[in-house]
């Protein structure tokens, strides 16, 4: 993974793709700093969609 979208809301935005559609290839997960899933664009390449922790 080398691109990262970041969010406020990770479960709103995590909804809100899955029932759009897009694949998520790693489930959700929370560390130390943050929670992230990671995905799939329509080229292959892979998205850490993360919420970092305040």
């Amino acid at each position: 993974v080398f691109l990262f979208l970041a969010t406020d809301d990770f479960d709103r935005d995590y909804a809100a793709y899955t029932k759009a559609g897009v694949k998520f290839v790693r489930d959700p997960a929370t560390y130390d700093y943050g929670t992230v899933a990671v995905f799939e664009d329509l080229y292959g390449n892979r998205w850490d969609l993360v919420q970092f922790a305040r």
